[in-house]
């Protein structure tokens, strides 16, 4: 410390430290958006946009299954919060609720234990979807050549998606009536309803309806259940399959459709092992069962040929057809409109009856967005209702049934 004199006048002079002041300009994380709902991703890749346009800048992506935050709603688009924070919008056509989703993993459970009714495969790119409707997510796609095991039947009307709950309903708050005197004058009476009019009886005679054929047929989808070679299950276009029978023996298919085939064993010619052969066939896509023909191959030691060893065609039939090594059984509706189960033997190169019994009830899965969670059991006309019991344990004596075990 110092003095000095200015003007005759003594002046301290006190070192000055200055102080630096540090202004944070920064704008830290903005408060997150709420959330309003839940949503699971449909499509195998789903894009999430910037802005609700789809051309607009792809900001993030989620896969399939995904488990998204709804944060915000306009019309038919969504904003949603990925599983790594990415935020952005998506068409509502693309998000999945969770009684879908549940219903999707339920389906993969219940086809887990289904027996194929052979192998499947496309011409080109298929898409598959979570239910048996056109408006439905495609969740999966299966390539050209790809092979799956096809499962189960349905021809049904298009029609719209049930509806979903992507976001809860609010809950109304309850109006808690105000204290205080209560009104000497009821309310009046309801106005009564008008009359019918002088000319009801000649207007009722006017009224015609347009009879059966006039009317305009609603339109109708062929769908066929497939197991992928991964488990998962799935509906596609039964118009864009094919089954994968060799074609020395699909080429006397006479125009009708492969519905199934089976190996029932095989017999050696030479140095070749040819395949004893069972198919199902239907006239056309569209029928209300799975098959009204069914045929055996063998392979004749003679001709070196395959050749029909047994033919039933005009037949009302239905999945699942049982086959093993040197038999099989088929599900067919009699002329009661009770469905029996046919069994056959292999002797040699001939085809014998070996008896029938009723069909088994069969495993269905509900179609149409009907399916609540549970397996549903479908009893077939002139049986006795099955006993409901656990989902495994129903599959494992089911297959045993079918197996003969």
């Amino acid at each position: 410390m110092r003095h000095a004199r200015f003007s005759g006048f003594p002046i301290l002079i006190v070192p000055v430290v200055a102080a630096v002041v540090t202004i944070s300009c920064g704008t830290g994380n903005a408060p997150r958006a709420p959330v309003i709902g839940e949503a699971y991703a449909g499509p195998p890749t789903l894009a999430l946009h910037a802005e609700i346009d789809a051309k607009s800048k792809v900001v993030a992506i989620v896969h399939h299954g995904d488990k998204l935050q709804i944060i915000s709603h306009r019309r038919r688009w969504y904003k949603v919060r990925g599983p790594k924070g990415g935020e952005g919008w998506t068409d509502d056509r693309a998000l999945l609720d969770l009684a879908q989703m549940n219903r999707l993993k339920t389906l993969a459970k219940e086809t887990a234990g289904l027996p194929s009714q052979g192998v499947g495969t496309t011409f080109d790119t298929l898409k598959v979807h979570a239910e048996p409707n056109r408006n439905a997510i495609s969740f999966l796609e299966i390539k050209e050549g790809e092979k799956f095991d096809l499962l189960a039947h349905r021809v049904l009307t298009r029609g719209p998606l049930p509806k979903r709950e992507l976001i809860p309903p609010r809950r109304k708050a309850q109006k808690t009536p105000k204290k205080g005197k209560a009104l000497a004058i009821p309310p009046p009476p309801p106005p009564r309803p008008p009359g019918p009019p002088k000319d009801w009886v000649a207007l009722s005679k006017a009224l015609t309806v347009a009879p059966d054929d006039q009317l305009t047929p609603a339109a109708k989808d062929d769908w066929s259940l497939i197991r992928t070679r991964d488990g998962q299950g799935g509906w596609v276009l039964t118009s864009r399959i094919y089954l994968a029978i060799p074609d020395e023996v699909a080429q006397y298919a006479e125009g009708h459709r492969i519905t199934s085939y089976f190996s029932l064993g095989k017999i050696t010619d030479g140095d070749l092992k040819k395949d004893i052969w069972l198919w199902t066939t239907s006239v056309t896509l569209g029928e209300d069962h799975d098959f009204d023909s069914y045929r055996v191959f063998v392979w004749s030691l003679r001709h070196h040929r395959y050749e029909t060893a047994y033919i039933q065609r005009r037949e009302v039939g239905y999945f699942p057809v049982l086959a093993k090594t040197g038999e099989f059984s088929v599900c067919l509706e009699n002329d009661a409109g009770v469905r029996v189960r046919k069994m056959y033997t292999m002797l040699g190169n001939a085809v014998r009856q070996a008896g029938e019994k009723a069909c088994e009830p069969s495993f269905d899965v509900a179609v149409g967005g009907q399916l609540d969670g549970a397996p549903q059991i479908v009893v077939n006309e002139g049986q006795a209702p099955a006993v409901k019991t656990g989902i495994v344990d129903r599959l494992k004596a089911r297959v045993k049934g079918w197996l003969g075990k």
